[in-house]
């Protein structure tokens, strides 16, 4: 027995020894390709030599292919390839919707021939049975567009649409190819988001040259006859072969006759359906329809449902600001805290704005459908309360590969949003703290205790104070007050909280607003930017000081508190400012559009009426605007309708109102006119107006224009009266001309 010991021994240390012997280096393709997710994480170190089908040095994309397999390569080493070139790749497996290489190096061997492209068609690609591989597929174009400095062409084969995307910054080369049938060779790949999840199929192209066109379309694009818009339907035409499926999980989300999300697991799906009857969020159900995508996100649509009776409820997954940006919970049951901002109520639904970690992100209840206008209670939140919110992820894309991106929060019930902490500088842990130091204090010396009580009363008394300042400051903002008010009245709760220090606010390219001592000299003086979340900064918020009084908490903190609002507070005016601009006037004249034009026109009846006055009003439409359009594009046109409205704006008076209704058509509304003559003077000088000939980018343009006038309150007493007279006008001499 004791001479097998050292038997036993050797074949112990042996054992030992292959435990902990490094991983085997992979040297084919096969191999990497036949590793699960699990061992594809696990980065085993791989080196096998391939042939380059495809390069894209600025994205770091390497396809690669041998022995009629094919895989990805993410290369980031400035080294040139070309299509054909052999490799040797060195470097570590790693888990993607299928596995792909991260490369240490790669060297170039040799130049060698490319390999034979596989015919395949669409159910190929979408089974992934050709991923990375050199394929050629046909199909007709749907559309042809320059994208992110190539070009991208949508195809359709038998069976799904297909994205093909080819190295060229040529536009000209994709010319022709509208409605063509063609033959694509390149390498396959799949479209997938943030979970793994594939959402279509695509083509990586070398060059233009691996486009052939096998059948031109029978007539250009440009060349067909106009539809009128409301007959487009006439020529929609759908097959659709795609087989219904079945899934079952717990329903975390339900909007009736809209959508139903479910989760399993890790797994969540996004279910359009028709369905209205009732539904328990947490109940197990089965959903059948049919695969679909929802604005690039995996979905099933025509979704019918079956609710079991197992009440099986999702709790909502504790989630970073970091982690959703990510787009790896798309349709996911989550909750995050945050701090609300604004809140918003419409008719169709609740939106909280919620900051976390320098990302802003909206909360939103859909309310249920109501008879009538009568809207349930919104859940008031005070602003600046940190909240925790569940809910559903919601993402504008679902591109794993571009980085951070906006993300939603889709609540399922008002109660989807809690506060964890309310806005206050008095937190229940400070308040124990100072009660405790009082009875202390009392009980300790009575006589300097009730002094200390006194003091410390006196303190919470200007704490309450400041409190319901700063909330009566974050409802101004809100509301309508002017932005030199909400900010001066900052200043002035700066200065009561410092004491009656100075306090003023400088806004970058605007005023200075609060109190600022006309003489600096001698005092210290606290600067506080104030940032924007995007842009330059808005300004800087000061204090003055005595120099001999040493800097405290309450100073950084008094003027923290007021640079924060009033960025909020020069941030909302700005963008209200913006909306009520896009609202009122035409983005491509810069005068005012249609709505504005008939809001005006309603007031200037009110008050004709009022006065028993006069007022007219012209309607100009361009005479053979479309064959300009047709004739130079839709860019000349443009420019056209510029200069049109710089010289009709110029013939008139400053109580005049010129507004674009839409396309060629203009109308100018006149207040303050004694008779229809002195109207017809006012016309007689826009229709001169066009006697000087268009000089735009190069070309010379004769332009015209037809003008009806309408009088009130002969020609109509109301708005619609008015304008079809108006109208009616205009083309009696539109037809007289011609």
């Amino acid at each position: 027995m004791k001479r097998l010991t050292p038997l036993f021994a050797l074949v112990l240390g042996c054992a030992l020894a292959g435990w902990a012997a490094p991983p085997s280096t992979l040297t084919t393709l096969h191999a990497i390709h036949s590793l699960s997710h699990a061992e594809a994480a696990k980065g085993l170190p791989v080196a096998f030599e391939a042939t380059v089908t495809y390069r894209r040095a600025q994205e770091t994309t390497l396809f690669v292919e041998d022995t009629g397999e094919g895989i990805y390569v993410w290369a980031n080493e400035d080294i040139k390839l070309a299509p054909g070139d052999r490799v040797l790749v060195r470097g570590k497996a790693q888990d993607s919707l299928r596995p792909i290489v991260i490369s240490q190096s790669v060297t170039l061997l040799h130049h060698g021939d490319l390999p034979a492209p596989v015919p395949v068609t669409f159910d190929d690609l979408i089974h992934g049975q050709y991923d990375s591989t050199f394929v050629t597929v046909r199909a007709s174009v749907l559309s042809a567009d320059m994208v992110g400095g190539g070009d991208a062409l949508e195809l359709l084969a038998d069976g799904g649409l297909i994205n093909a995307y080819i190295d060229s910054r040529d536009p000209s080369a994709m010319g022709g190819l509208l409605d063509a049938e063609v033959e694509v060779t390149g390498v396959a790949s799949a479209r997938f988001d943030g979970k793994m999840q594939q959402t279509g199929v695509a083509l990586a192209v070398p060059s233009p040259a691996n486009i052939k066109i096998l059948k031109r379309a029978g007539a250009g694009p440009w060349s067909l006859p106009v539809t009128r818009m409301g007959d487009i339907l006439s020529r929609y035409r759908v097959k659709n072969l795609s087989q219904r499926v079945l899934v079952h999980g717990t329903i975390t989300y339900y909007q009736p006759s809209s959508a139903i999300v479910l989760q399993n697991g890790t797994q969540s799906l996004w279910i359009m359906t028709r369905v209205e009857s009732p539904l328990r969020i947490g109940d197990e159900a089965d959903v059948t329809g049919f695969p679909d995508l929802h604005d690039g996100f995996l979905a099933l649509s025509g979704g019918e449902i079956q609710e079991s009776p197992v009440y099986a409820p999702v709790a909502p997954l504790p989630v970073a600001v970091s982690e959703l940006t990510e787009s790896k919970h798309i349709f996911d049951l989550v909750s995050i805290e945050g701090q609300v901002v604004m809140e918003v109520r419409e008719n169709s639904q609740d939106e909280y704005v919620l900051t976390a970690n320098g990302q802003v992100f909206s909360a939103i209840y859909r309310h249920p459908s109501v008879d009538g206008f009568s809207l349930p209670p919104m859940n008031q939140v005070q602003l600046g309360s940190r909240v925790r919110v569940s809910g559903i992820c919601i993402l504008d894309h679902s591109n794993p590969y571009k980085g951070e991106v906006p993300f939603g929060i889709l609540m399922r019930a008002p109660d989807d949003i809690a506060v964890v902490a309310r806005p206050s500088f008095l937190s229940v842990r400070n308040l124990m703290i100072l009660v405790g130091l009082l009875v202390a204090a009392v009980i300790a010396v009575g006589a300097r205790g009730w002094a200390i009580e006194y003091r410390m009363r006196r303190q919470t008394a200007s704490l309450a104070l400041i409190e319901q300042r700063r909330s009566r400051i974050l409802e101004d903002i809100n509301g309508s007050r002017p932005l030199a008010e909400i900010v001066e009245k900052i200043t002035e709760l700066v200065s009561f909280k410092l004491r009656g220090a100075p306090c003023w606010c400088q806004i970058a390219d605007g005023a200075q607003l609060g109190n600022c001592p006309p003489k600096l000299n001698g005092l210290r003086v606290v600067q506080c930017e104030i940032p924007a979340h995007t842009g330059p900064a808005l300004g800087h918020l000061s204090a003055a000081f005595d120099p001999l009084a040493k800097p405290g908490e309450n100073e950084s903190e008094a003027i923290s508190m007021a640079v924060a609002l009033t960025g909020l507070a020069i941030e909302t005016r700005r963008l209200y400012s913006d909306l009520r601009h896009r609202s009122e006037f035409d983005l491509l004249t810069d005068i005012h559009n249609r709505f504005s034009l008939e809001k005006y026109l309603d007031l200037q009846i009110g008050e004709a009426r009022q006065h028993a006055g006069i007022f007219g009003l012209i309607y100009i439409d361009l005479d053979k605007f479309k064959l300009v359009n047709d004739h130079y594009g839709h860019q000349f046109g443009d420019l056209y309708l510029q200069e049109v409205a710089k010289r009709m704006k110029r013939q008139l008076r400053g109580v005049d109102m010129l507004a674009r209704l839409g396309g060629d058509e203009f109308a100018v509304l006149l207040p303050q006119v004694r008779n229809r003559a002195r109207i017809e003077e006012i016309a007689q000088r826009l229709d001169r107006s066009f006697e000087e000939p268009f000089l735009i980018e190069g070309q010379t343009l004769h332009g015209s224009a037809s003008l009806g006038i309408a009088v009130y309150p002969e020609d109509g007493a109301t708005r619609d009266d008015l304008l079809s007279a108006a109208d009616g006008a205009m083309y009696a001499r539109k037809n007289a001309a011609r």
